[in-house]
Order: C-alpha cells, then sequence, then structure tokens
C-alpha cells in the first residue's frame, strides 16, 4: 500500500532504525526492491529521480509502482529524489507521488527556504511529505552534481525546519554521490549529527551512503568494469548514523553495480545469448541481495 513518507519515517525515528530509500527507472529494479522488502517485512521507499523520469517517463513508473502495491501488504512510499524542477514536483503531487525532495541545497541560504517553504505548502495541501535538504553532498549521480561538500551547519538546521515545515531533513555528514569517490573509507561526521538530531525534531536523511561489497565489486571487475575505488561508507558508521537520528538512507550505486556485474557475466559466459531476459533475470536477482543486505543492515527487516 502506498503511504506517506511521514508515516514510515515517524515509526523509524521513534524505534531508531532506518528505512531504505531505492532508486529505480526500470521493472527490474523495482522488482528487485519490492521483493526483497516484502521477503524482510520491511516498509520501503520507492524513489524516482528527475533523470528517471526523463527516462522512463512519470507514467510508466507510477504505473509500475501502483502494480507493486497491489501485490504486497508492505508499506511502500512513492518518493521524488532530488526535485529541483517546480513542474515537476507538481506532477509528481498530481500524479500521486506520497513524498517529493525539494532540493534547494545549491541555493543561498534564504532561497533554499523560500524554495523549500513554498513545495512544502503546496505538497501539504494535497497530503503528501516534504523532504528538504541543507548543506551539499559531494560527487555526481543522475542530474545532481556538486564539486564540494559543504557540510550542514547545525544552528541553520534549527532555523531551515522552523521556517520551512518541512518532514524529513537531508543533512551533509561528509558522503558524497556516486560510485567515483573515496580512495579511503568515508568518516560521516556524527559529533554535528548529534548537534543536528539536538537542534530539529523531524528525521534525518542520509544521501551518498554506499557501501559497495567487495565480492560485488570482483565480480564486476571480472567482467571488464573498472571503478577508481568505490569504498562507500562501513557499516559501523551507517549504524552510528542510525543511532544518531538518521531515519532514511538512500541507496543508488550498490544497486546500479548489482545490475551492471550481473548484466557482464552472463555476456561473458554466455556470448551468444540475445534474449534481454537472459540477462535481465541474473541482475534482477542480485539487486534483491544487495538490497536485502541493506535492509538488514539499517534495521527496519519485520518493521512493516
Amino acid at each position: 500500500m502506498l503511504v506517506p513518507l511521514t508515516r514510515v519515517l515517524s515509526q523509524a525515528q521513534r524505534h531508531k532504525y532506518a528505512v531504505g530509500a531505492f532508486n529505480i527507472n526500470n521493472m527490474e529494479i523495482l522488482q528487485a526492491v519490492v521483493r526483497a522488502a516484502h521477503k524482510l517485512h520491511s516498509p520501503v521507499i520507492i524513489q524516482t529521480s528527475e533523470g528517471a523520469l526523463a527516462y522512463a517517463g512519470i507514467d510508466y513508473l507510477h504505473t509500475l509502482v501502483l502494480t507493486a502495491t497491489r501485490q504486497t501488504t508492505i508499506p511502500i512510499v512513492l518518493h521524488l529524489d532530488h526535485g529541483r524542477d517546480i513542474s515537476i514536483i507538481r506532477s509528481c503531487i498530481k500524479k500521486g507521488y506520497t513524498s517529493v525532495m525539494i532540493d534547494g541545497s545549491h541555493e543561498p541560504f534564504q532561497k533554499n527556504v523560500a524554495l523549500t517553504k513554498k513545495v512544502v505548502r503546496l505538497a501539504h495541501q494535497n497530503n503528501v511529505s516534504v523532504e528538504g535538504e541543507l548543506g551539499t553532498i559531494g560527487g555526481a549521480e543522475d542530474l545532481v552534481s556538486a564539486r564540494t561538500i559543504i557540510y550542514t551547519d547545525p544552528e541553520a538546521a534549527h532555523e531551515f525546519v522552523e521556517r520551512t515545515g518541512v518532514d524529513a531533513l537531508a543533512v551533509a555528514l561528509g558522503t558524497s554521490h556516486g560510485a567515483y569517490k573515496f580512495t579511503n573509507h568515508a568518516r560521516l561526521d556524527i559529533k554535528r549529527l548529534q548537534a543536528i538530531q539536538h537542534n530539529v525534531h523531524v528525521p534525518l536523511v542520509l544521501h551518498g551512503a554506499s557501501r559497495v561489497p567487495p565480492t560485488l565489486i570482483t565480480q564486476a571487475t571480472t567482467y571488464g568494469a573498472h571503478f577508481e575505488h568505490p569504498e562507500g561508507v562501513p557499516d559501523a558508521q551507517i549504524r552510528a548514523a542510525i543511532k544518531n537520528g538518521i531515519c532514511k538512507i538512500n541507496t543508488d550505486t550498490d544497486v546500479r553495480l548489482a545490475f551492471t556485474a550481473a548484466i557482464r557475466e552472463v555476456m561473458a559466459k554466455k556470448p551468444s545469448a540475445f534474449d534481454p531476459r537472459d540477462f535481465l533475470k541474473p541482475a534482477r536477482e542480485l539487486m534483491q541481495k544487495i538490497v536485502e543486505q541493506r535492509i538488514q543492515l539499517f534495521g527496519s527487516a519485520h518493521k512493516q
């Protein structure tokens, strides 16, 4: 069933776990995510970026998610990730999304406040939750990029939440988008997170927190992939972040790499294969395993 973001995050905040937010842009990714969540009895957040909407179309993706909700009883949030185009945000609200993100993090503080407040007013009129962002995540993914990381200021976070009325706040603690990011393991600024949690009452969101399993990197590179060093955020750091207020964790890179690794393996081992299903079924199965691992790490299993 489709539910607002506030419903699943309020439970997560109360019981100190995080809900995984997984980006999708086709049927196989969606099936992998929902099957994993259903198997583990976990709530889940399905995200579509502006890039995914440009690729597949809002009608196709929305219909796929609605179909998924009819095949499971787990709570599912349909969320717009990194919304920057107001017309797209309006379209998602009108279509039936239960949550949207307004990403004004690239704007000066006052403009970010004004823009976010405008979206909150529009979304709340339609019973749609809103995620805002303060501070910037490094790296690049889809249509979102930033050259530097600007850490979230705890005092500014308090003012931002109070003035905008957002339901959730994405914070910058030292993570980065995409696969090409860290030459060493990322270190989250947990002290900063503790200060932010003390200053705001809404659930907090962590972007760019991928942790690609070494076995997956090996599988992908064995069959021709090349990555500069996608170390990501260690599990212990993720657990510490959840303990200190993170209630929603975005995951995209891990799933993309699983998709690519499985397809590369089939292409290498079965060069005569031409049926797309021969490639997509193993990809779907490997993506599901990765999603299951993330759900277990976040602590949302058996929390539906």
